[in-house]
């Protein structure tokens, strides 16, 4: 995967096939110490301690469709490579934690990508999941949240054209303000 931004899509997706009700995806770039953490966190089903040791396998997935499984791996992999680390928690019926952090400078690190774009396929995903995103660069912070947004909506769902061309613009927006001096 070229861009960060399709793996924590992809560690999404594995949250909405774990029956995850909210989903956490935290994005902290502190460039003062030269450092990008990429947080993700389910309340999905979880997964026991043997299916933990083996989700960092490539030749590992509970995808019927293939028979390896290299998202997860391939994470662990360019976080470690760009001097940073990976680490998974996760418990049955409690859910699932994902935690990258890399070097924000490094040569090797692959840009984070189209933020906007992602969290729009994961809300189309599931639009029934409740999502609290957060960016921050330094001290700057953004947060998008799902539930607060449906309780303004009311009866108008999240999915809805209009409101997902809000929503996008909205994410751009934000995201963009982060990066200004």
């Amino acid at each position: 995967m070229r861009e960060l931004s399709l793996h924590i899509l992809d560690i999404a997706q594995n949250s909405i096939s774990a029956h995850a009700e909210s989903l956490r995806i935290a994005i902290i770039e502190d460039l003062k110490c030269d450092k990008l953490l990429i947080k993700i966190k389910d309340d999905g089903d979880g997964m026991d301690s043997e299916i933990l040791k083996k989700v960092v396998d490539p030749f590992y997935t509970t995808r019927t469709t293939r028979k390896v499984g290299l998202g997860i791996p391939m994470y662990k992999a360019k976080a470690e490579n760009c001097n940073g680390s990976f680490s998974i928690k996760s418990e049955v019926g409690i859910g699932t934690e994902v935690d990258a952090e890399f070097e924000h400078s490094h040569i090797d690190r692959v840009p984070l990508g189209n933020m906007a774009d992602t969290i729009i396929t994961i809300i189309l995903s599931n639009p029934n999941m409740e999502l609290i995103y957060t960016h921050m660069v330094n001290e700057k912070k953004f947060t998008l949240n799902t539930k607060e947004i449906k309780k303004i909506l009311g009866d108008v769902p999240i999915s809805n054209l209009e409101v997902i061309s809000w929503l996008k613009e909205y994410l751009k927006e934000g995201l963009q303000e982060l990066l200004i001096n």
